[in-house]
């Protein structure tokens, strides 16, 4: 009796529908509508009203916050598989959503990195959920990865929005970073390879973390707003995080160019 052949081409069809999800959370994220949802009305129109002390301080609060997830990356993340732990997570960033609700910009410098060190974990578990080694610094890259991956059409120019190309852009990058912190460990904090690689993505969280703040700023949603703004926020990262490492678990079954053509198919489908 001859062998059974199997092609390794050939996505299954449980894996094309994870494949599909991944397009739609990753092509076409939803945390605009609903934060404009939250606040009532138009978020387009509340980023333009802030004034420009106040996306000074994103900017510089966005890099900070990174740097603080960078610092927990490499320091912090446990190795090994478990189980993750999404509901608690987004308690935790409901929890200082309200401080920030509550403050307003004031407490940016602190409720920023809480944030986002929070996520970061989150992150984590999701990859890890996902099959990925965290021993590996490029996977712990991968997840500071995610915070790049938001900011999506009428954001940014569209040649540079879409899920592969965010990921081309940072690829260089997160390889000699990679390389680096393999080297070096811990003591690869504040190296200049690290630096570049915050800055570029701090580029692109920043424009979603402004969108975040402008929802926070409308000055009725106080500190329970500020919580479900905050919830809606991590939430959002954790689906861009679980579609980017669905990608990756597939692109480890079949090969990335089988997973990026199979993915561009559906993406065009999308569009068309």
């Amino acid at each position: 009796m001859g062998l059974i052949e199997i092609d390794l081409t050939r996505m299954t069809e449980q894996d094309l529908d994870a494949l599909r999800g991944a397009v739609q959370a990753l092509e076409h994220p939803g945390l605009v509508a609903r934060l404009t949802n939250i606040v009532g009305r138009p978020l387009e129109m509340l980023q333009r009203a802030l004034p420009e002390s106040a996306s000074k301080a994103i900017s510089v609060g966005t890099t900070k916050a990174l740097d603080a997830a960078l610092t927990v990356a490499l320091r912090t993340i446990e190795h090994g598989p478990q189980a993750g732990s999404p509901v608690f997570h987004r308690a935790l960033a409901a929890t200082s959503g309200a401080m920030g609700g509550g403050f307003g910009f004031a407490a940016l410098p602190i409720e920023l990195p809480i944030s986002t060190i929070i996520m970061l974990r989150s992150i984590a578990d999701i990859a890890r959920s996902e099959g990925e080694d965290l021993s590996n610094p490029e996977t712990a890259l991968a997840c500071l990865q995610v915070f790049a991956l938001s900011a999506r059409e009428g954001e940014v120019d569209a040649s540079e929005s879409s899920y592969f190309a965010v990921r081309a852009m940072l690829a260089k990058s997160i390889s000699e970073a990679a390389r680096y912190i393999a080297e070096r460990g811990a003591a690869a904090e504040g190296a200049p390879l690290l630096l570049r690689l915050l800055q570029l993505i701090a580029a692109r969280f920043g424009l979603v973390v402004s969108q975040k703040f402008a929802a926070q700023a409308v000055p009725i949603i106080g500190a329970v707003g500020g919580a479900a703004v905050n919830y809606a926020f991590i939430d959002h990262f954790q689906e861009i995080a679980r579609a980017h490492f669905t990608v990756r678990r597939l692109e480890r079954s079949y090969g990335r160019n089988v997973v990026r053509g199979e993915y561009e198919k559906l993406r065009e489908g999308r569009m068309g």
